[in-house]
């Protein structure tokens, strides 16, 4: 094992994909010679070249029509949009193009590409460059979306992200690009629509992804304690969404908080939510409680974008409220 950051390991997923594939290339705004705004594409020019690490216009239209061009053609693109916030400039390809392009040819055309993202606050970007709208692309049929929190995940989801035939949004919290985490020095992959237990419990569980499953463990940290045994569930992936893995551990704990950055009102909480209730009803001692982001556009001041999102005191008093039995 070696332990690496979490851009360190999108690099390493992006090079040895690229080794194994001559089909698969980078592209994107300054990915090429200073590895993006991030550095997670550091060092792939020196391999690969400028024919497969490319930098593009300062234009997410041409970024990710190029990309969805190529990918129809046999390549396989692994397009970077600098922020999330941007995607309204290129969302007629994402919603029109890479989506329903294999649909609407009855299958004869796929477009097996990979649109990278940043998302997230925490760093007092502003609301343009702060956002988390992971829900724009789960309500959109023929899009997978994947979501990782640390580097082993990271590494291990892009590679298979690559691989698929169907389009991926790979979205990366910006907050969690200097974490470290273990990671192994052979080659792995995690398959999508599959959830990972961070943490075992057996009280409540609480249901999360991105950069705020760290604040689930800290926060089950502090539950532990005062007695209460938190489970950690991270998603991972969006869609699919691996229920399988929400219902075992749900029928254990009979209580579920379910936390994301994004906006509370039609996150995608809501949709766990929904699930939940409409298909594990009858398990719940307790009322489903959302932990999310305040339907506000993020604040820039430092203070006011840490209090509308969700925070570990957050995470911990809605666990006790939850196993009290009394929701207010």
């Amino acid at each position: 094992m070696q332990r690496i950051m979490y851009r360190e390991a999108i690099a390493s997923a992006l090079a040895e994909e690229m080794r194994r594939d001559e089909k698969v290339l980078v592209m994107g705004e300054d990915v090429a010679i200073t590895g993006g705004v991030y550095k997670a594409t550091k060092g792939l020019l020196d391999e690969f070249g400028p024919q497969r690490v490319r930098n593009t216009p300062l234009s997410e239209l041409a970024i990710a029509g190029t990309a969805a061009g190529a990918a129809m053609c046999g390549a396989r693109p692994v397009a970077e949009i600098m922020h999330v916030d941007f995607i309204g400039c290129c969302f007629d390809i994402v919603l029109s193009t890479m989506a329903k392009m294999h649909y609407k040819t009855n299958g004869q055309i796929s477009v097996p590409m990979v649109l990278r993202t940043q998302q997230g606050r925490g760093r007092s970007n502003g609301c343009t460059q702060s956002q988390s709208l992971e829900s724009l692309f789960t309500a959109i049929p023929g899009l997978k979306v994947v979501i990782p929190s640390t580097p082993y995940d990271a590494k291990g989801l892009l590679k298979t992200a690559i691989r698929d035939n169907n389009p991926v949004i790979f979205l990366e919290h910006k907050g969690l690009y200097q974490t470290k985490g273990e990671v192994p020095e052979q080659e792995y992959l995690i398959p999508l629509g599959k959830a990972d237990v961070k943490r075992f419990g057996k009280d409540v569980t609480i249901i999360t992804y991105s950069k705020t499953v760290l604040m689930a463990l800290d926060a089950a940290k502090q539950l532990e304690a005062e007695g209460i045994d938190a489970e950690v569930l991270d998603l991972r992936t969006l869609v699919p969404l691996d229920f399988e893995a929400i219902r075992e551990s749900v029928t254990k704990t009979g209580r579920v908080i379910i936390a994301h950055e994004a906006s509370e009102f039609s996150g995608f909480g809501a949709e766990v939510a929904a699930e939940i209730a409409d298909k594990l009803f009858d398990e719940l001692d307790a009322p489903i409680v959302r932990v999310c982001g305040s339907n506000i556009p993020v604040p820039n001041a430092t203070e006011p974008e840490l209090e509308s999102a969700p925070t570990v005191a957050k995470l911990v008093a809605a666990a006790k409220r939850v196993c009290e039995g009394g929701i207010h």
